[in-house]
């Protein structure tokens, strides 16, 4: 590698997202924490300049050759994205190869989808592990899954881990913000979901909400802790790559 740095209809999830909105602001408005957004959560930080992990070129005609699996992500697959290859060529035995940068947009994920597409070709499984820093602009996030579904096609099979934000260090405020634009960027994969047959949802962060203390597998509210958050949200992947006939062979 080589290191540079429950769902609603359509109808009912645009209703519910003009009252985020209305909400959001009004809620922004009585607040000094944040910088002034409709939405609550304060704006997406400049992200170009931080950590990112991109496989090299020979790595990823690796791939294509073996017909592996790409994975596209942010922060939290900088982080979880080595430890996820390891666990991927052993249990399915394919190799991965990934695009991850820290701090980007599911619209910067897709730009990244397209240009390798369009340079190297497309294995058969993808892994979209965006969706986390949407939260910032939540109406933008339904069509970049479109987007992304329109470049990949109906053959491929499309694993897209959905998010999970409550960042621990922002206010009370800015956390239930945080969660529910978090719901409002998940509503729309759902809705996503039940419309591309080869899209699978991998439910983060359900998993997160059902376990007794979020904190033994999220540290800050994002990020999973290494190693048994990690290990679990990773292990929803392989689980998700597992269930598809084509990795298995049956």
């Amino acid at each position: 590698m080589s290191v540079r740095g429950v769902g609603l209809s359509r109808r009912r999830l645009l209703g519910v997202g003009a009252a985020l909105v209305a909400t959001s602001a009004a809620m922004v408005a009585n607040s000094g924490s944040v910088s002034a957004d409709i939405y609550g959560s304060g704006p997406l930080e400049p992200w170009e300049g931080m950590n990112a992990t991109i496989s090299s070129e020979d790595q990823i005609h690796r791939v294509i050759a073996a017909d592996g699996v790409f994975l596209f992500g942010d922060s939290i697959a900088v982080q979880d994205g080595n430890a996820l290859a390891r666990r991927v060529i052993t249990l399915t035995h394919k190799p991965m190869a990934m695009h991850t940068w820290a701090g980007q947009p599911t619209e910067a994920a897709v730009d990244a989808l397209q240009m390798w597409k369009t340079k190297y070709g497309l294995p058969s499984r993808i892994v979209m592990a965006v969706g986390s820093n949407d939260i910032f602009k939540p109406p933008a996030f339904g069509p970049q899954v479109d987007r992304a579904m329109g470049i990949i096609g109906p053959a491929r099979e499309v694993f897209w881990v959905d998010a999970y934000v409550c960042r621990t260090r922002e206010s009370d405020l800015v956390q239930r913000a945080d969660r529910r634009n978090t719901d409002w960027v998940n509503s729309q994969l759902d809705d996503a979901e039940r419309r591309y047959p080869n899209l699978h949802v991998v439910r983060w962060s359900e998993f997160v909400a059902t376990v007794k203390s979020s904190r033994h597998y999220v540290r800050d509210g994002v990020h999973t802790t290494v190693p048994l958050g990690q290990r679990f949200r990773n292990g929803l992947i392989t689980d998700a790559l597992l269930s598809t006939h084509q990795v298995t062979g049956s």
